[in-house]
């Protein structure tokens, strides 16, 4: 989840959740972003008159997106599942 707070007409991201006042949560998703902006969450939320800015939201959920990440697959099935994992049973 996602803290947003407000500056004037702006939603700004508060991910460490410092700032002072009303905030808002949001997935940090893309997804729940356009939907909070097609229900007109953040003014309801935020307890602001009029249209709310959300351009620093959006740079800050792609900015903090991963990257995908390219996995070495060679190496796969070469420990077995339950020398990794459970419990381990004496074979005497």
């Amino acid at each position: 989840m996602a803290e947003v707070g407000r500056v004037g007409p702006v939603a700004v991201p508060d991910p460490r959740r410092r700032q002072p006042g009303r905030g808002a949560w949001l997935h940090p998703a893309p997804a729940c972003l356009r939907l909070a902006e097609r229900r007109r969450a953040f003014p309801r939320a935020l307890r602001v008159p009029g249209p709310v800015d959300t351009s620093a939201v959006w740079d800050h959920l792609s900015a903090s997106r991963p990257q995908p990440v390219a996995h070495d697959m060679t190496d796969v099935g070469s420990v077995p599942r339950q020398a990794t994992e459970g419990k381990q049973v004496d074979p005497s």
